[in-house]
């Protein structure tokens, strides 16, 4: 059944063989080398585990002490509570390095700050009612004295207005580069049901008490100056104006049995941009005021506080050994070792190697398929050792068609012995065989030769395919060579051919003209074309056909003429087709 026959048969790709000590200790040296490279990554990527990424949750707590001395305020003690400042963002927390406090502000009318050249003259400059990102309050519409030299238009405010801009250097709580912050990092990988958390089993609270990050990389406590110092920055100096500092916890662990290990990495950098903003709102701060009652009148003091914010980010994955991802991960790295086909086959095909192996390479490896429509012939001339590929046309004549390509010729070793054991002396074939014939050319055949025969002997033709010399410019004509009546014409040769082709065929078979007339064009092809390419039409010259059909003519004077054909088979040469 045609479904069967689809359904129960298989099919495999041709493999060539080349024997060769060069090409085979490259290929497995290249091979050995993509081996040890795809074990290497396996055992760095661990790339036979099954991952999972972390879930985790983070709390801080932060310790220390500092003093400040104010001007107007005197000396001011900052206690965690003071300097933690409003709560941040989740796993992120807040220390106060510098600050600038406005105390006793009222509600009232005050003159403005003069910023950016803000100053009036007249109560015309003021508006009143009007306000910008950069007042304090709401414009009266007076224009009053802020100083002896400057005008500014007074304002609605907590009053007196905050006067200050720039931060204090060196920073008021510089202190702070000695505080210490506890984190308590939680985590867990689903996929596996493992928990764990960065506080250790073995660390008790006498652990706690004494460790420091610069002998034991594991210890949760950190010193703030020791975190500024390992992200890359100097602590005094970014205290003034304030910035952002990440705190890296990355889980990279290993859940295997015999290799397992799960601890915590920790890792600083700067988030904030410290240089393309350092004359644009660098640093970081914020405001916050704390309300008291005088006398039943509400005031306030307000702090302009800056500080360091931490924003703690937890990364990390876990990796448990899985059958199903080592299947995949070697189905995946199977295709490396077709780099090494592709490296000998380019090699091969370079003239780093030897063109002659390439070319016979190229020539087992790849069959060539044309297309139907397209007639290639190939045609070769006794003056020239090569053959030329060109293309059959309806116009030109097969002499005057330029080749599309020249190839070498390639000798069909197996005929040639083959002839030369039937011309050997002695041999039963030749002793009756008559001697050759002294051809000679038509004496009138020039004044009929075809302007494209370059021999004096080609016969005109109608059709372009048969318009062909056996020679590429003027010169004696290959006919007339000796080892052309033995190879081609000679009758006990022939006879032999056919018999070696097919052992049984019967003598009245042999003798017949039209094979041995078919067989002679075969020799002549096995002769001067050797092993033609592969689906190419091997092309006879004009004055060969005409010697071969005068030596062995047909019976009614009719002829088939040139159809494209590789060679003639025996049962064509028995029925007298080409």
């Amino acid at each position: 059944m045609p479904c069967c026959g689809v359904l129960c048969q298989y099919e495999t790709n041709k493999l060539v063989r080349i024997q060769s000590v060069r090409l085979g200790s490259l290929k497995w040296s290249m091979n050995a080398a993509i081996l040890l490279f795809i074990c290497m990554m396996l055992l760095w990527n661990r790339s036979y585990q099954q991952f999972d990424l972390v879930v985790s949750s983070v709390t801080t707590k932060v310790k220390g002490i500092a003093q400040t001395h104010l001007p107007g305020v005197g000396d001011e003690v900052w206690d965690v509570v003071d300097y933690s400042g409003p709560p941040q963002d989740k796993n992120s927390f807040f220390v106060v390095t510098n600050v600038i406090m406005t105390k006793n502000q009222k509600q009232g009318k005050c003159p403005e700050v003069p910023l950016k050249g803000k100053l009036c003259r007249t109560d015309k400059d003021c508006e009143k009612g009007g306000w910008d990102q950069q007042s304090h309050g709401i414009r009266t519409g007076s224009c009053v004295k802020f100083d002896v030299l400057r005008k500014t238009c007074e304002v609605s405010a907590w009053c007196p207005v905050e006067t200050r801009t720039n931060p204090p250097r060196p920073a008021l709580l510089a202190a702070a580069e000695n505080f210490t912050v506890l984190i308590k990092n939680n985590i867990r990988f689903p996929a596996f049901n493992f928990i764990r958390r960065n506080i250790l089993p073995e660390m008790n609270d006498a652990y706690l008490r004494s460790c420091h990050r610069g002998k034991d990389s594991l210890c949760p406590i950190f010193r703030l100056g020791d975190v500024i110092r390992e992200a890359g920055e100097n602590f005094t100096e970014m205290a003034v104006e304030g910035g952002v500092i990440g705190i890296l916890i990355n889980w990279d662990c290993n859940l295997d049995r015999l290799m397992q290990r799960c601890l915590p990495k920790y890792s600083f950098i700067r988030l904030d941009e410290k240089e393309s903003n350092k004359t644009l709102y660098p640093g970081l701060n914020f405001r916050y005021a704390k309300y008291n009652t005088v006398n039943g009148v509400e005031e306030r003091t307000l702090y302009k506080a800056f500080g360091i914010r931490f924003d703690v980010m937890v990364f990390g994955q876990a990796g448990k050994f899985s059958f199903i991802h080592l299947i995949i991960y070697i189905g995946s790295t199977l295709s490396y070792y077709a780099l090494t086909t592709m490296m000998i086959d380019w090699l091969i095909g370079t003239s780093c190697y030897s063109a002659e192996v390439g070319q016979n390479y190229s020539e087992k490896k790849v069959e060539s398929v044309q297309d139907k429509l397209k007639c290639i012939l190939c045609v070769s001339y006794v003056d020239e050792n090569n053959i030329r590929l060109v293309k059959r046309s309806q116009k030109k004549s097969l002499q005057d068609i330029k080749p599309m390509s020249v190839q070498p010729y390639k000798e069909d070793t197996g005929h040639l012995r083959a002839v030369l054991c039937l011309l050997q002396p002695g041999d039963g074939v030749a002793h009756d065989a008559p001697p050759p014939l002294d051809h000679k050319p038509n004496p009138n055949s020039k004044s009929r030769r075809p302007a494209w025969c370059k021999c004096d002997c080609c016969t005109p033709s109608s059709l372009p395919q048969e318009a062909l010399c056996c020679r590429q410019s003027d010169g004696a004509c290959i006919t007339s060579s000796p080892l052309f009546e033995q190879l081609v014409l000679r009758r006990p040769l022939l006879e032999a051919v056919l018999l070696f082709r097919d052992p049984l065929c019967p003598p009245a078979v042999r003798c017949q003209t039209s094979a041995l007339r078919h067989c002679a064009y075969s020799q002549y092809i096995s002769w001067r074309f050797g092993v033609p390419p592969i689906d190419t039409h091997p092309a006879i010259p004009s004055c060969c056909v005409q010697r071969v059909r005068e030596e062995y003519p047909s019976a009614d004077g009719q002829y088939s003429g040139f159809r494209p054909a590789r060679m003639a088979s025996m049962e064509a040469c028995a029925n007298g087709e080409l």
